[in-house]
Parts: structure tokens; sequence; C-alpha cells
């Protein structure tokens, strides 16, 4: 083989090997940032992995909100899906809107027995409940043979039918 030829050869094969570590790490950095959904349910029963960022959601449990009296900023709470409940910690500035017996999202790890949020979401008006809340509290309510109010768990945007997998159900949003 010729050198123009093995120089040609030589800078295929280093494009080729830096396009594939550029694919690898993309595909890398995406995974770490997805964060799949459980409800409280499922954490309770043991489910959700620990020390692993998820995200939880339900509705904030009344009288359940504890401050730190050392610290405005570290707050317990907990969540319940109807079914089982969830004691949440986190530290931080809540929302405005967030209050008890109203639904909240919240981005976490589960230690022991404990969410630890770094991120809460609160509902934005009186009518929106979050689209996973809203499939889990209605879920859960049909498991027991209640028709749920369509009013009280009815999302902000109309979901399709969701799609089994694994032991989540994933929805779609309807275009």
């Amino acid at each position: 083989m010729n050198a123009v030829r093995r120089k040609k050869l030589i800078w295929v094969a280093a494009t080729l090997a830096g396009a594939i570590i550029a694919v690898i790490l993309v595909i890398y950095a995406i995974g770490q940032q997805t964060d799949y959904y459980f409800d409280p349910t499922a954490i309770a029963s043991g489910e959700a992995p620990q020390n692993k960022r998820i995200r939880a959601g339900g509705m904030v449990v009344k009288d359940s909100l504890r401050r730190d009296p050392n610290n405005d900023l570290k707050v317990q709470f907990a969540i319940t899906d109807f079914k089982s409940t969830v004691p949440v910690s986190y530290q931080g500035i809540l929302p405005d809107l967030f209050a008890e017996n109203s639904g909240v999202v919240a981005t976490g790890k589960m230690q022991g027995n404990v969410f630890v949020a770094s991120e809460v979401l609160a509902k934005h008006d009186e009518n929106y409940m979050p689209p996973e809340v809203a499939a889990s509290l209605k879920k859960d309510q049909a498991a027991r043979g209640v028709t749920p109010d369509s009013e009280k768990f009815s999302p902000a945007i109309p979901m399709k039918d969701g799609v089994e997998e694994g032991n989540h159900t994933t929805n779609t949003l309807v275009e």
C-alpha cells in the first residue's frame, strides 16, 4: 500500500472512531438526563430505585408540611395517590402555588424510605393536575371500582390511551 492510500485510510479510521465516540457520549448524556416517573404506590412497594434520580408525583397530604425550625428552606411533607403515602424531604424555596391537597411532581432520589427532592413543581391553576398524577389517580380509582369524577382527574392536555412499558404506562399527548 502506498503512502497516500495509507494516509487516507488513517484519516477515515480516525474520523470513524471520532464519530463513534461522539455518538456514545450523546447516548450516555441522554441516559443520564432520563427521569422515570413513579407514583407513591410504586415507591412504597419498592419499585423505585435507591439513589437514582426519578420523578415522583401525587397530592400533598393535608397537615403534612413541616418546616425545620433552624432552617426555613428545609421542609418535609408527604405525597399520596390515595392508596400509599411517601414522605418527601426538600431544601429550597417551594413554588408559590405549592399547597396541601394540591398536585405536585418532584424530582429527586429515594434515600431509604424518604424521597429527597431536588426540585418541586406545583400545579398552575385550580383545574390543573400533572398528566402522570391524573393517570395514576384514575387508574387507582378504576382498580377500586370507583368511577372517577371527570373534572377531578382531568389533566390539562387530553392524552391517548397509555402504552404499557414494563410496570409503568407511557402516555402520549393528543395532537
